[in-house]
């Protein structure tokens, strides 16, 4: 494999990395439930089935006499290698496979079952022709070459990569290499004190790199299902540093990893625990309000937040970005497929009972539901061509997930459900009704086009919940690398427009287009939000909050 392929392997990987999405996932039981309902179909439907055969059928005799047409998708990149195209045994042999697979998708688009369960059928055929993709084998060209280039050593490379995973990663093919990296050493190095520690979080104050700082800081949400440090990853793509180097006094929390013993912690456990560092934050830099950036779920906490101090009358945050956050659930999405009443309620069960859901658990999930990216790619680096697993940071904190408690779970099912934001006083925190409307600060808000877990469609409808002045921007990437986007990156693009029509496709036709990184037009947005420029202080905390231990705290390492 080519280090160009290598490189590939991880940066598509991390374009479908989880984010945040614990709400909606895949049960063995559906799966099983819609495998059931094909093979039923194909019974009840003999007559349908048979001319598919004959088909098939047809089109295998065309692959045998070299007059088939079938080729695979031009961004398929599985199938990169010449001998696929130019050797005729693997031509026929790929051929072969394509004819079959296309014949289940058309079976299943003639039959007679419902939109939904052909929507289902499509998946589950899907899940099992991939798996038994030609690159997946052994007959691999990339891995009988790299056979011979190593003497045989691949193999047992591979295997050995194998029994590692089977002990160590639940059987699932390694994404990354754990080893590489270090929380605190070569992640996450940015100078910073942890100035404030309650129960459910620490916040972290960083050091100002620049002789003056503007007068309103900016606190950083993340999201609960991941580390902080994803803002902090390697110095050229640390978000945090780049706010520093533009004189924003910059604080993040860190959320403590919970465990069974804290399942009762809900959305208003995590609303209040913000309000305490947004005060402690005020009391050290000595301003009456913040801004605030909220990620993913990160980003529900600030909205609900928000939507909190408006009803008390109150005006902490002067002005919000939510980055990839999704607030109207309506979704219409592959993500959403197996989701229903049945599903959500026993998801909610399953994490009752465990007090907590598992990152692990649910990024296995998710996994599934992108097989290519995130699973048989791996299964052909590591054990075909016997690969070590890609050194990449994103992936690493991608990897380093945290749990999440049983009833802020819950509530992320019922908000799913109900949709509640998008309705005045449908949903209650904090012993307050949220209405978005009466929530007037300026609102900055991201989505990227290729974002699969949190679709830039429903950000926009979201975006346009707000009583404020709202500005919606569009990335040309994924769910995390969305947010990672340092300037410099040539194939960074972003789009604007200043209108907010009903029609996200219409906002979309009328944006204008931008090269390099939406970071720098932000940066402009936060800056006229920000205040006056004042001489940057010399210590971090203050008498009330001392400057505690060093960045990144002790909450990030727990497991």
């Amino acid at each position: 494999m080519s280090n160009k392929s290598n490189d590939d392997l991880p940066r598509q990987a991390s374009e479908h990395t989880l984010g945040l999405n614990p709400v909606v996932g895949l049960r063995r039981k559906d799966l099983l439930t819609t495998a059931r309902m094909v093979l039923t179909q194909a019974i009840r439907q003999p007559f349908h089935s048979a001319k598919h055969v004959a088909h098939f059928g047809l089109e295998l005799k065309n692959v045998l006499l070299g007059k088939s047409t079938l080729t695979p998708d031009s961004d398929d990149r599985r199938f990169v290698d010449p001998a696929w195209s130019q050797n005729p045994l693997y031509r026929r042999y790929l051929q072969t496979y394509l004819a079959w697979r296309k014949e289940l998708h058309d079976w299943i688009d003639d039959s007679s079952l419902s939109a939904q369960d052909i929507s289902r059928g499509h998946f589950v055929i899907t899940l099992m022709t991939e798996a038994m993709s030609p690159t997946n084998g052994a007959a691999n060209p990339a891995a009988v070459k790299r056979f011979f280039e190593t003497g045989g050593k691949s193999i047992l490379d591979g295997l050995s990569h194998l029994a590692k995973d089977l002990v160590n990663n639940g059987g699932m093919p390694s994404q990354v290499n754990m080893d590489a990296f270090e929380v605190g050493k070569n992640l996450g190095t940015t100078d910073g004190v942890v100035v404030f520690r309650n129960d459910v979080l620490e916040l972290i104050q960083y050091k100002p790199i620049t002789e003056q700082v503007f007068e309103r800081p900016l606190l950083v949400v993340p999201p609960q299902i991941n580390k902080f440090y994803v803002f902090d990853l390697s110095p050229d793509k640390s978000l945090a540093r780049f706010c520093l180097r533009n004189n924003v006094q910059t604080f993040i929390i860190s959320w403590r990893n919970p465990t069974k013993a804290q399942r009762e912690w809900g959305l208003s456990t995590y609303i209040d625990a913000v309000k305490e560092a947004v005060d402690v934050v005020c009391k050290i830099t000595g301003s009456k309000d913040v801004n605030m950036l909220g990620a993913c779920s990160g980003g529900i906490t600030c909205t609900a937040l928000l939507g909190h101090y408006a009803a008390l009358g109150e005006q902490k945050v002067n002005a919000l970005t939510l980055l990839v956050s999704v607030l109207d659930t309506t979704l219409d999405t592959q993500v959403a497929l197996f989701v229903d009443e049945q599903t959500l309620e026993s998801a909610k069960r399953h994490s009752y009972q465990a007090g907590v859901l598992e990152g692990k658990d649910m990024a296995k999930v998710f996994a599934w539901m992108r097989p290519n990216d995130l699973i048989w790619n791996y299964w052909v680096n590591n054990y075909l061509l016997g690969n070590e697993p890609p050194v990449f940071d994103i992936l690493f904190w991608n990897n380093d997930t945290t749990r999440l408690p049983a009833a802020f779970h819950g509530d992320l099912i019922e908000m799913f459900k109900n949709n509640p934001l998008v309705r005045p006083n449908a949903l209650e925190v904090c012993g307050t009704p949220i209405d978005l409307k009466q929530v007037k600060s300026d609102v900055f808000c991201l989505a990227g086009t290729n974002d699969h877990i949190t679709p830039w469609v429903s950000c926009y409808k979201s975006a346009r919940l707000f009583g404020g002045k709202t500005e919606f921007v569009l990335s040309n990437s994924g769910h995390i690398q969305s947010i990672l986007n340092p300037p410099g990156n040539p194939k960074a693009r972003f789009m604007t427009n200043p209108e907010m029509p009903d029609d996200a496709n219409r906002w979309q036709e009328d944006a204008t287009k931008h090269t390099d990184s939406w970071w720098l037009h932000w940066q402009a947005w936060q800056a006229e939000r920000s205040g006056k420029l004042k001489k940057s202080p010399a210590t971090l905390g203050n008498k009330a909050y001392p400057a505690g231990e060093a960045s990144p705290g002790t909450y990030v390492h727990e497991r």
